[in-house]
């Protein structure tokens, strides 16, 4: 598709009062609709809309509220090529090659990154994104130049920032202590990296300090639980329980949880009615889940994600998300959430008919439960006027064909067009 308009920092804002989206097609709708947008916000849903204003007819096309990355390192993105190469593929090097590397740069040089990032997810659809930011810097480089780029896109992006202890908060002395003050400095949520710690008993620490902090400063947690292939990596227990005992489930994210996809299954079946009744989050970054884990496997090699289906089936909100792009632990990504889904979706063994009818939700709404942006998230009467179009006619067809997108929309706007391909050719059969 070729992109025939966008500018991040020129988007035209409250040039008409009211226009109308039409012959819209929205997900589990047999009817055309059309959308009548006021003041940025939808005002209004029906198949007839006899108001008289600007009109945008997208065709019969498929519209979805826009698609979330709900788990992203943005102040990794094009790293890979930054010092040593991951030459084993593994989790544990990358921290090692990411530590040798990152204190080299300036606020400006990981701006100018994240912004990169930033612009590759959006042209593809993604209007919500929840960054991780390494804060195992003093000098907190990375949340410095984070926390502007949220003020800066925050009229077109959801951006949430976890302060996120890369290298352990017990590794070495005061890692607690950075982890909080990046929650002062006003990240959204407090994040660890239990598995990584240097004993089992310091990972159950961080996830103790986690809950503390959050109830502290009223902050989101998510939490790297268990990237690992490691049967006896069970942080995702320990977490679950205390955000089940103070009452913050919805707001606690389990991130990866790679372990509990090999996990004995008796022991499955009892964490899933736990998991259940503290209403916690789970995100799978299936590529690079399945890139990086079973690296110590032979065969059976284990496919590394977490019980994604199964977690689904018992009514546990859990999404997909992308994870990296081309740093330390993932050569490639490039923020399309259509591929993320596709790879997910054939792991995790998610295609039977009723299933393919909403696995889209796990790129776009159930990333904005776990965000807990659901009061300004969906195509509602009421809620911001933000959808993005597919060139796809039904949700089978856009997973069938990896549909991209045509156009993304914020409140009421276009942040971009693309016209799709066409195909001219001598045989009328290809055309």
């Amino acid at each position: 598709m070729q992109t025939v308009m966008w500018d991040i920092n020129k988007m035209e804002k409250g040039i008409n009062n009211m226009k109308k989206f039409t012959n819209v097609r929205l997900k589990g709708k047999k009817e055309l609709v059309s959308i009548l947008v006021e003041d940025g916000k939808i005002k209004k849903i029906a198949e007839q809309i006899p108001e008289e204003c600007e009109t945008i007819d997208v065709g019969g096309n498929l519209v979805i509220p826009p698609y979330v990355d709900p788990h992203l390192h943005l102040d990794y993105v094009f790293t890979a090529d930054m010092g040593e190469q991951n030459g084993s593929g593994t989790l544990f090097e990358g921290i090692q090659r990411w530590s040798e590397s990152k204190g080299n740069m300036t606020v400006e040089q990981m701006k100018a990154r994240i912004y990169s990032g930033i612009r590759k997810e959006m042209l593809h659809g993604v209007q919500a994104i929840r960054t991780h930011i390494d804060v195992t810097d003093p000098t907190f480089t990375g949340l410095k130049a984070a926390l502007e780029v949220k003020e800066e896109v925050k009229d077109i992006l959801d951006l949430q920032i976890v302060a996120f202890p890369q290298e352990g908060m017990y590794a070495y002395k005061g890692g607690d202590e950075l982890v909080e003050e990046g929650l002062k400095m006003g990240a959204d949520c407090v994040g660890a990296i239990p598995h990584f710690e240097l004993a089992r008993e310091f990972g159950e620490k961080s996830i103790h300090k986690v809950i503390e902090l959050a109830t502290k400063y009223d902050k989101l947690i998510d939490v790297h639980c268990d990237e690992t292939d490691d049967t006896q990596s069970r942080f995702l227990e320990l977490l679950n329980a205390l955000a089940l005992m103070e009452g913050i489930g919805t707001r606690t994210t389990a991130s990866h949880t790679c372990s509990f996809g090999s996990a004995d299954n008796s022991y499955a079946f009892r964490m899933m009615k736990l998991f259940k009744k503290s209403g916690i989050n789970f995100i799978s970054c299936p590529t690079e889940n399945i890139y990086l884990e079973g690296r110590q496997d032979t065969y059976p090699k284990r496919r590394g994600i977490t019980r994604v289906k199964e977690l689904n089936d018992n009514g546990i909100n859990v999404c997909f998300a992308q994870d990296s792009m081309s740093d330390p632990w993932y050569p490639l990504g490039n923020g399309n959430m259509m591929m993320i889904l596709d790879h997910g979706i054939h792991i995790a063994q998610m295609m039977s008919p009723g299933e393919i009818t909403n696995d889209l939700d796990l790129v776009t709404k159930n990333g904005a439960v776990t965000m807990n942006i659901m009061d300004h998230y969906g195509i509602e009467e009421g809620k911001p006027a933000n959808f993005i179009v597919l060139d796809a006619k039904s949700e089978f067809e856009a997973i069938c064909e990896r549909a991209g997108i045509t156009a993304s929309v914020r409140n009421g706007e276009f942040l971009f067009q693309k016209i799709p391909a066409q195909v001219t050719g001598a045989i009328d059969i290809l055309k």
